[in-house]
Parts: structure tokens; C-alpha cells; sequence
């Protein structure tokens, strides 16, 4: 038996001791080498050439993701790495670090319980490791740290050990303060990462060596040895003595939780249901033999096989051949095939338990975020957050009108496979509006289209999405909207929410949809606890996004009835607002009043909607609208010489720049800049530079549209989409 059949086989015997599964993610800023890392372990658990590990990248199965050199999906693998003769199971997610891909990321948080943050020793932590360690804690998966590319340090850099050392210790407080910022109340001190307890591992994935404290004492490899050996240009050998995949598999078996400890403090905080349920305490305990809840991380296409869903198991077991319920379908389906995943292969196997993760095959309603359960009703998990939202938009159609079914059906498929994807078709022109994160996200998207599917495509140029909001409150300023019929009206004011509370809606922490009458007061604590009003938010009726609906109205008969209509009509303006039909940020609406006939007939949909809809326009008018545009942090590193050509560049596009620290003869600069400008910028700035600036971004959130561009922007949004070019008015609205 050859040695990757070998670990496939103790990898299946050892999958149903939890003590003995570590579930773990590599996240790291781009090109921090965390695909190599990722190689590397596989190769040092049997599971392909260790020759090839770093070049071969098989967790990069995707010929996008070679072409690139950069990770686009989060691949998984399963290994098996023996630690005192006992051997242990290790899923692992290597996942992307591009800014575009973030989704990925945060979904594959959910599915681990551990997570290796790596940071490389010669660039430090930088603005994308921010943001996965923030993704990992909000998740409450515990970090461990990595310093990649040491080798560096002292090849190229020719640093002394005490300056290495100064670096090191920046950099593990970097990660530790981030860690202190956003670790959960009862571990921002525990889960801080030590060198001298063995949470920081340092070394180089492409060379293949690492080394811990732990691992030092046991082996007597000390840093005086690892000098000598970078310096002698002999890091094959520094690599048998302290093999990377060794340390660092080490240091997630004994510092990373296995799925018994980490569901304990894990499910209440992913899961809203009854901990006292039978499902509640089997995944807290995460039985094998209890209820089935597994959540879908990830949908990925085979070739062959078609939709294959992976996802983590928190309690029961899935088996092959049974019946399931993705939450929110309206059948349930046959599970055809259950796997474990291995870079590109999946290996088939009857069942696979609580605390590992799958892959199945056959369960067509799955997508990412979703919870399969065996009952129709058990209560399905969190939402999976995402920190950024869809900011770029390109219209798409295919080129032959023959492919038009193929074309709705694969983008329903990379909907599917891809939460940070927003895509609006119209079945009959077969026009598609494709949103992203970014350029290369939709580039990436189009490509799979073309390639993969074989549907040629047309596309428009990429255009921003934008919100809309307003510059003040209309306090006692209510806006009537009538009926069709003139028998109903209804009285709204809008209001600017303070910004934590756009924060913490951004977050999740407090829903989404229509909120239900029985949880209402729950609710309305949640927002007095942020500083709003309790008795008023309790009244509260639904949140869509970052926008709230309140009724603040007093015995108004039948008003109950209309509660649906109502809320229909809020989300028909949260997705549309007055004056460029741009979904609506940071808004509160509340209905002060209402006028409804006493004959059910005459207050139905056609009339109830088109006046809420017109009352919650008008009073968005009333209170002046202003349209947010999003923006992005940038940072670019360039050697000094060509400063000025890059803040020129910035500049031009209305960027601002905060920082511009100088180092070694390398300016770095620091700012921002509206994603609307940042078309065409990789191509400017390699020219500004003679392609010798080295740049990343980061999605910032939004900003307000500077006035004096307001009605610009505004007038090509609008014809854009088809619609008259002067902005409308309250008056539009009364009628």
C-alpha cells in the first residue's frame, strides 16, 4: 500500500474519535505564502511529492488560480499527522488573501475551529491580515501564529539576530493587540500567541522548515543553528532536521481545540435555537449519534459529479443514501454520495461523523450558508456575515440567444457557490446584472462562465453600486401617502441612525427580515443597549440591511392586518430609493400615523403598497437625500524615486492619502480612494512606476458623494438605468 492510501486509511479509522480531529484554516494576506504552507503539509502527511510541495500547489486545483498564482476558491484537505503514536485528523482550509475573495474566507471560518494567521517576516502584518483575524474571532476560532519567510530576513535583508528579533516581537504584538481588540470577552487574554508557550512558530513554507520553542527543546535546533544554515545556503537540510509540516501540525494538535472543546463555545454563538433541545446539548457535545446538523460552506463544481456542497458536521452523522433538508427548500432530497476531501480528490466514504467536515453530492438546495438537517423545521444556523457587500456591478448577456437557459441555469450555479455574488436576471431580454467585490472577482466570475460552461458572453463596462441615504431627520415633518383609491393613507418620518447601530446591523447582531411579534422586545433591548430607544424600537416591524421599520403608531384599527404590505413596501424602497433607485444605508422609518378604510376590499395590495411605498419616498425627499459611495483603503509600496508619480495617480482619482512612512529607500503610501475611480488603476500606477510598486486594497465601507458631484452622479445612475434625468421631488410622491 502506497503511503497516500496508507493516511486515507488511518485518515477514515480516525475521523470518529473527536478527541482527535483539529478542523483548522490558513488565512493570511495575499502572497504571504499560505498555498505553499498549505502544500507543504500535505506533503509532509503523505499526501503528494514532497519534491513538488510549494511549486505544485495542489490545494490551487483551479487553472484561474495557477494562471494567477493567487488562491481564488478555499480548498480543504484532510491529513493525517501522528503526534506520541497517536494519530490525529486534520482538516484543513487554505483560503484565499486577495481582498476580492474575502467571502471565502469568512464562510470558511465557520466550518474550522482553530486557525494558522500568517504574517511574512519581512513585510509584517499587514492591512488583509487585519481583516481575516478579525473574520476568525468573530467566528471564535482560536489563532495560532506562523512567521513565514524567515529565510528572507536573513538572506536578502542580511539582518542581525537582534534585529530579527525586534521584528519578531512588533509583529506578535501586532497580531496580539488585533487579537485583544477582537478575541471574545473571555479569551482576549488566553488566546494571545506566545512564543515561549509555543503559539508562534517562525520559518520558511517554500524552503520547508520551521521551528517552535516546543519543537527547539525537543530537538536541540536552536535559531544560532538556523543562521548558519540560511547563511550556508544549506535549508534542505534545516528542513529534515525541523520539517515545516511537523511544527506546525504539532502545534495544532496541542494548542488548537479539537470539535468537543471548541463546540462547547462555539455553538451559542453560531447557533439561535434552544441549547436545552436535544439538538442543542447533541451539538455542544457534538454526538455523533444524536440529530444531524451540518452547515454548507462552500459549493464547488465537479465535472462529473456536478454540485458537490462541503460543509462542517456539528452533531449526527451523514450518510449516504439518506434524506435530507436544506433550510429553506421545499423538498427534501437524497444525499448520492458522502466524501472526504483531499486538494482536488474526494475520497468516498459510507458516513462522515460530527466534528469533521464532508462533501456530499445530491442535495441540489444546498448553498453556501445554508443548514441540513433530517427534520423540515429544525432551526437552521446563523448567517454567515460578510464584511464587505457587492460594490461592483458589470451587465452581462450571452452572445447567442440559443444559450439563454444554459446561461440563467450557471449563474444560478455560481450564485449558489458564491454568497458574495449578487445576480439580477431578466428572463426575458437575458440580461444579467452581476455584482462583486471587485474587478478580479467578476473577471474570475466571467472566465468560469466562458471556460468552463462554454456560454459566451457580452459585457458593459464595470459600474459601482451605490446608497442612498439622508443628510437629515424629518422629525414632526410626516409625509402623506395616499391609495390609489384616495381611502388609505399613510404618515411616515425618517430618521439617521446613529452610526454604531449601522455598525452592529452591518454585523448581524441584530437580525435581519421581518422581525415576529414575540421576539419584538428582544429586538428593541438589543438597540436600547446601543443607546436608541427602548420602548420605541421594541415597536419594531422589520431590518433590511442597515434600514429598520418601526411602528410607531397608537390603536390604529386593522392596522395589523396591513403589517405585510407594509413591510413589502419598506423592502421594495430599501432596495430602490427615491432618487437614483439605489438600495437605501443607515435609515430608520417610522409610520407616526395611519388612515385605513373599514372595508378589508379597499385596503388590499394594490392600494396598501403603492402608499407606504410613496410615504417612505417622500419622507426620504423631505429629509435630502445624499447618495454613499464606496471606498477603498489602499496601500502601495514603491522604492522613493517614484513617490510622486504614485500620490499624483491617487490624487487624480480623489483619493486621499493618510500616511506616507519611508523605510530602507521604500515609500510606502497609505490611503483612500472611491472604488467608482479605481478602474483602470493597476495598469496606470505599473506605468507610473515602471511597473515597480507593489500595492493591495481593502473594501473601507461607504462614504457620502462630496456635494458638488452629487447631481453628476446622480444623472448618469439615472440614464443609466432608463429614467427620467431630473432628480424627483416630494410633489411625485403626493399623488
Amino acid at each position: 500500500m502506497g503511503r497516500k492510501e496508507d493516511n486515507i486509511k488511518r485518515a477514515t479509522e480516525v475521523m470518529h474519535i473527536r478527541e482527535r480531529i483539529r478542523n483548522l484554516a490558513i488565512a493570511a494576506h495575499i502572497d504571504h505564502g499560505k498555498t505553499t504552507l498549505s502544500d507543504n503539509l500535505i506533503a509532509g502527511a503523505g499526501m503528494m511529492s514532497e519534491e513538488l510541495a510549494g511549486k505544485s500547489r495542489v490545494l490551487d486545483f483551479d487553472e484561474q488560480e495557477s494562471a494567477r498564482g493567487i488562491t481564488i476558491n478555499a480548498a480543504s484537505a484532510s491529513m493525517v499527522h501522528g503526534v506520541n503514536g497517536e494519530d490525529y485528523l486534520i482538516n484543513l482550509i487554505d483560503t484565499p488573501g486577495h481582498v476580492d475573495f474575502g467571502g471565502d474566507v469568512t464562510r470558511a471560518m465557520r466550518a474550522v475551529d482553530g486557525c494558522i494567521i500568517l504574517t511574512c517576516a519581512v513585510e509584517g502584518a499587514m492591512p488583509q491580515t487585519e481583516t481575516v483575524v478579525r473574520q476568525a474571532l468573530k467566528e471564535k476560532v482560536r489563532p495560532v501564529l506562523f512567521i513565514n519567510k524567515v529565510d528572507r530576513l536573513i538572506n536578502e535583508l542580511q539582518v542581525t539576530p537582534e534585529d530579527m528579533m525586534a521584528r519578531f516581537q512588533e509583529q506578535i504584538k501586532k497580531v496580539n493587540d488585533l487579537i485583544r481588540t477582537f478575541a471574545p470577552e473571555q479569551h482576549k487574554s488566553d488566546w494571545q500567541v506566545d512564543v515561549a508557550k509555543g503559539t508562534v512558530a517562525f520559518g520558511s513554507a517554500y524552503h520547508n522548515w520551521g521551528i517552535t520553542v516546543p519543537f527547539m527543546q525537543k530537538t536541540g535546533v536552536n535559531f544560532t543553528q538556523i543562521f548558519e544554515y540560511c547563511n550556508n545556503d544549506q535549508q534542505k537540510d534545516l528542513a529534515k532536521k525541523a520539517p515545516v509540516h511537523e511544527v506546525l501540525l504539532d502545534m495544532a494538535v496541542e494548542k488548537l481545540p479539537s470539535p468537543l472543546i471548541a463546540q462547547e463555545y462555539r455553538i451559542p454563538n453560531i447557533w439561535q435555537g434552544d441549547l436545552d433541545s436535544e439538538v442543542g446539548k447533541t451539538m455542544i457535545n457534538c454526538d455523533a449519534d444524536g440529530p444531524l446538523s451540518l452547515m454548507i460552506t462552500k459549493i464547488w463544481m465537479d465535472p462529473h459529479a456536478g454540485e458537490v456542497a462541503v460543509g462542517r458536521v456539528y452533531s449526527g452523522t451523514i450518510k449516504q443514501g439518506e434524506t435530507v433538508w436544506a433550510s429553506g427548500a421545499g423538498k427534501a432530497e437524497r444525499v448520492q454520495q458522502v466524501s472526504m476531501m483531499v486538494g482536488g480528490d474526494r475520497i468516498q466514504v459510507p458516513g462522515v461523523s460530527a466534528g469533521n467536515i464532508a462533501a456530499l453530492t445530491g442535495v441540489r438546495s444546498a448553498a453556501a450558508g445554508v443548514t441540513i438537517t433530517r427534520e423540515k423545521d429544525d432551526t437552521p444556523f446563523e448567517a454567515i456575515r460578510h464584511y464587505s457587500e457587492p460594490v461592483v456591478t458589470v451587465a452581462i448577456e450571452p452572445k447567442s440567444m440559443k444559450d439563454l437557459p444554459k446561461f440563467i441555469g450557471a449563474l444560478r450555479g455560481l450564485a449558489k457557490a458564491d454568497a458574495s455574488l449578487s445576480v439580477d436576471t431578466n428572463h426575458e431580454t437575458g440580461e444579467a446584472l452581476l455584482s462583486g467585490m471587485g474587478e478580479l472577482h467578476l473577471e474570475i466570475t466571467i472566465y468560469r462562465l466562458e471556460e468552463e460552461q462554454g456560454i459566451k458572453v457580452n459585457q458593459s463596462n464595470p459600474i459601482v453600486v451605490y446608497r442612498e441615504s439622508i443628510g437629515s431627520d424629518n422629525k414632526g415633518r410626516a409625509f402623506e401617502g395616499k391609495s390609489p383609491n384616495r381611502h388609505n393613507r399613510f404618515y411616515v418620518e425618517v430618521e439617521q441612525l446613529p452610526e454604531n447601530v449601522i455598525i452592529a446591523l452591518r454585523e448581524g447582531d441584530l437580525g435581519d427580515g421581518p422581525v415576529r411579534t414575540k421576539d419584538a422586545k428582544e429586538v428593541g433591548n438589543k438597540f436600547g443597549e446601543l443607546g436608541m430607544d427602548k420602548d420605541l424600537m421594541r415597536k419594531i416591524y422589520a431590518i433590511n440591511a442597515t434600514t429598520v421599520l418601526v411602528n410607531d403608531t397608537k390603536g390604529i384599527q386593522n392596522l395589523h392586518e396591513t403589517r405585510e404590505l407594509i413591510i413589502e413596501a419598506f423592502n421594495d424602497v430599501c432596495k430602490k430609493g427615491p432618487i437614483a433607485e439605489e438600495p437605501l444605508t443607515g435609515v430608520m422609518v417610522r409610520l407616526v400615523d395611519a388612515k385605513l378604510h373599514e372595508d378589508a376590499i379597499h385596503r388590499g395590495p394594490a392600494q396598501t403598497i403603492p402608499a407606504v411605498r410613496n410615504s417612505i419616498k417622500g419622507a426620504l425627499l423631505r429629509a435630502n437625500s445624499v447618495l454613499f459611495e464606496p471606498i477603498q483603503k489602499i496601500r502601495i509600496d514603491a522604492p522613493t524615486e517614484w513617490a510622486g508619480g504614485i500620490t499624483r495617480q491617487l490624487i487624480t482619482r480623489r483619493g486621499v492619502i493618510e500616511d506616507m512612512p519611508v523605510e530602507n529607500d521604500v515609500t510606502c503610501v497609505v490611503g483612500k480612494m472611491p472604488v467608482a475611480e479605481s478602474f483602470g488603476f493597476s495598469n496606470d500606477i505599473r506605468a507610473a512606476t515602471q511597473g515597480r510598486a507593489v500595492w493591495n486594497t481593502e473594501n473601507a465601507g461607504y462614504d457620502q458623494v462630496p456635494p458638488e458631484l452629487f447631481h453628476k452622479i446622480v444623472g448618469e445612475i439615472r440614464q443609466r438605468k432608463g429614467l427620467k434625468e431630473e432628480i424627483p421631488g416630494e410633489s411625485q410622491y403626493t399623488d
